[in-house]
């Protein structure tokens, strides 16, 4: 069951039966920051666990670029949310 909208789905476990978010397990970190060092020919990317438990963020060198959050559709997969705002595009 994907989760409502504006809840976030849980990183390295699910939802406990209080319905909090359960903390980020540091493996899924490093597994998904592999991944994407991979993908993107890039040493630089960093994921680390946010305050909020059932997420992780995204970064290149210092800059910020996205969330992770666990796909509850398929155990052990992930999703990487990315926004590109106007303002960060060239001008044509």
């Amino acid at each position: 069951m994907r989760a409502s909208h504006g809840e976030a789905p849980s990183l390295g476990s699910a939802v406990n039966d209080t319905n909090e978010a359960t903390p980020v397990k540091e493996s899924d970190l490093k597994r998904v920051e592999t991944h994407l060092k991979r993908t993107f020919n890039h040493g630089g990317i960093k994921v680390k666990a946010r305050k909020v438990a059932d997420s992780a963020e995204v970064y290149v060198d210092d800059e910020f670029i996205g969330v992770v959050f666990e796909d509850e559709d398929e155990a052990g997969s992930f999703m990487f949310e990315m926004a590109i705002l106007a303002e960060d595009l060239p001008q044509d």
